[in-house]
């Protein structure tokens, strides 16, 4: 019998293969199309397959290479996360990304063990001066800087 050495690899790459086959098998009916004509299914699908190999990767390598055994369910960090996110979505129209991107950074920040103030309020900072020029400038990503509920 093969003994998992690193049960959180283990488990992450089980994890990995089964988002990656679930994003393969509803990616599956779109048309694919050529690397020089990509169809709407191109990116979904070759980013499926890549986290699926992902996966089979990582649960070679827990059967390897030894690791940490799961230690608790880390409840608040997954809360914060998911908030986080959701948070994000509600505010990135309505309050532009000034607001919503130190939001997600703060709340994600607060996550961890490690969390300090001075740390999280810098790196939100930069993300957001980040997400500005790159995306809404550079890219022309639709996203409001200051959202609709501070301008008219």
């Amino acid at each position: 019998m093969i003994a998992i050495r690193s049960p959180s690899d283990f488990w992450a790459g089980l994890l990995f293969i089964f988002f990656g086959s679930l994003f393969l098998y509803h990616a599956r009916g779109m048309d694919f199309g050529s690397a020089l004509r990509m169809g709407p299914s191109f990116f979904p699908i070759i980013l499926s397959g890549l986290l699926v190999l992902i996966g089979i990767v990582t649960i070679v390598r827990s059967v390897i290479v030894g690791g940490e055994p799961i230690t608790k369910f880390a409840l608040k960090g997954m809360l914060a996360i998911t908030a986080a996110g959701l948070l994000f979505a509600v505010l990135v129209r309505g309050a532009g990304i000034i607001f919503a991107v130190p939001a997600l950074t703060l709340i994600s920040a607060a996550a961890s063990e490690r969390f300090h103030w001075r740390t999280a309020l810098i790196m939100a900072t930069i993300l957001t001066i980040f997400c500005g020029v790159v995306f809404v400038y550079g890219l022309g990503v639709p996203m409001p800087v200051i959202g609709t509920w501070f301008v008219e």
